[in-house]
């Protein structure tokens, strides 16, 4: 009987010990929330004085404390540490809110992350700085950009589109109030075209006008056609529509301007304009030109382009502009508009100039991290803001059908707007099944 009993003993210990390794690489978040957390929480408990005195995060106490602590406690004056307000465990790791002391500021936490990640024994540590005097430590532990899976409250609202997963397990938001342009850069097959798609499944749930420019004959952009207010597929046609938009915009200028406001949300509802989103799929179709006659072409366009990235923001109208290099190697005015850009999402990149293209110029420390990027994570980027903040990503794998149904969910937020009736998209067939069919496609109704 004794032996039955060793024997199932030890089957049900390994039996355990098997389920925790299967978890720990097929669920990383129940086997963090049962065996990691626990453990983790733990370390941090026991070693957080220690680790903040030999990371240097550590001051000398002020006079009053310090004659308290040798005169009154009868102890050794001892370096003071942040103080801790608050830790919280998440499905992906832990939150510490920290007080800091007088003599450190979130820069000093920040350049001592890396050496607190090894100390705890987590996958990242980042530190985000909420309120004067108070830093978050953000860790993580494990990669949640293996696997991604966006959180279950990550939902678009207002002019706030959920497109992706940070580092930290938060969601990545692309807010046009905050950075209402923007620039996509990364090479083939780096996860640009599944950014888009995340940021048009996301667009298409809220009022506003969608505008596509796909100057490669529309093969991104078409079958989105449903929710869109207008798409163009030729470097003619987008000249044509951009001087539409410059036109729409000096309106909305007088709009404002009557209504004695500066911003278009500052506007009564009833009288409020549609916001617009300008979808640009590979910006260089419109900065290169084949002949010497495409050179006036090019020149409307490129002015255009920087007019509405310059002054576009107060009414509404936000510029998207996604391609693979985006430099002075395409000609006047590209870096001018760039520079207009807010917004950056660099994927991964060909060569460590590209990466400079996008980054260099708003968050220099990011610019390594870009070119880092390995072949195996389509889809992972770096975002940045011209704060200097920046934070690793991935956009979540969505199909192309998928971001259709929602675009033909959606067909009735199609805003009524006459100036982009010329340009209005026809609405594509159902594409047939792969390989021989008998069966004609059916057209798509709205």
């Amino acid at each position: 009987m004794s032996d039955l009993t060793m024997w199932l003993e030890a089957t049900g210990a390994l039996a355990g010990a098997g389920g925790l390794g299967y978890a720990k690489v097929r669920a990383p978040r129940v086997y963090w929330s049962l065996v990691g957390m626990p453990v983790t929480w733990g370390r941090f408990t026991l070693s957080y004085r220690s680790t903040m005195d030999v990371c240097g995060l550590t001051v000398h106490p002020s006079g009053l404390r310090a004659f308290m602590t040798r005169n009154v406690a009868r102890r050794e004056v001892q370096p003071v540490p942040p103080k801790i307000r608050r830790v919280r465990g998440t499905s992906t790791g832990l939150r510490v809110t920290l007080r800091l002391p007088a003599g450190l500021e979130p820069a000093d936490v920040m350049a001592s992350s890396e050496r607190l990640r090894h100390a705890w024994g987590v996958h990242s540590v980042s530190v985000v700085e909420t309120k004067p005097g108070f830093v978050e430590l953000r860790m993580t532990g494990y990669d949640v950009l293996r696997r991604v899976r966006m959180p279950r409250k990550a939902r678009p609202h207002d002019m706030a589109v959920p497109v992706a997963v940070r580092e930290d397990g938060t969601a990545f938001e692309r807010d046009y109030r905050k950075a209402p342009m923007a620039l996509t850069l990364g090479a083939n097959h780096s996860g640009k075209s599944m950014y888009q798609r995340n940021l048009i499944k996301g667009l298409a749930q809220l009022p506003v006008a969608l505008i596509g420019i796909d100057c490669k004959r529309g093969v991104e952009q078409s079958a989105f056609a449903p929710r869109l207010s207008a798409l163009v597929t030729t470097p003619d046609d987008a000249a044509s529509l951009l001087g539409v938009l410059v036109a729409e915009m000096e309106d909305r200028f007088d709009l404002l301007s009557r209504h004695g406001v500066s911003d278009l949300w500052e506007l009564p509802d009833e009288v409020r304009p549609v916001p617009v989103v300008v979808l640009v799929d590979e910006v260089a179709e419109l900065f290169l030109i084949s002949s010497k006659k495409d050179e006036e072409r090019r020149e409307r366009i490129v002015t255009a382009l920087i007019r509405l990235a310059q002054m576009a923001r107060a009414i509404g109208i936000h510029l998207e502009i996604c391609g693979q290099r985006f430099g002075s190697d395409l000609g006047k005015g590209a870096t001018m508009l760039r520079a207009q850009l807010t917004g950056r999402v660099v994927h991964r990149v060909n060569d460590k100039q590209t990466a400079e293209m996008g980054l260099a110029d708003v968050a220099p420390d990011a610019v390594p991290a870009a070119s880092l990027i390995p072949m195996n994570r389509p889809g992972t980027a770096v975002a940045a803001d011209p704060s200097g903040g920046w934070s690793k990503i991935r956009t979540p794998e969505t199909s192309r059908d998928e971001v259709v149904s929602v675009c033909r969910e959606f067909a009735h937020l199609v805003p009524d707007l006459p100036f982009l009736e010329p340009f209005r998209p026809h609405l594509p067939a159902v594409a047939p099944a792969a390989g021989p069919s008998l069966v004609k496609p059916r057209p798509v109704t709205e």
